[in-house]
């Protein structure tokens, strides 16, 4: 699997905490979205980690084609 599967073409808005680790899902397959579950495996494509540098509210990639992974930079408007 060389191109992740699109979750949803909006983001994800969560609420992290400052200094807690994240594990967003890079291939698209996760039950969990848009954190990793480990489907990955067999698919070539690793979770990306996320480390919160303040408690506050990001938009997690939710199409999984953002130039500024794991962060939507709006590449789902161009899908």
């Amino acid at each position: 699997m060389t191109t992740p599967i699109i979750s949803q073409k909006s983001p994800y808005a969560v609420e992290v905490e400052e200094g807690k680790s994240y594990f967003w899902c890079s291939c698209g397959k996760s039950s969990k979205q848009t954190f990793c579950d480990g489907s990955h495996k067999d698919t070539g494509m690793t979770p990306v980690k996320y480390t919160a540098d303040a408690s506050k509210r990001v938009f997690f990639c939710g199409c999984k084609h953002s130039s500024k992974q794991p962060m939507c930079d709006g590449a789902h408007s161009k899908l």
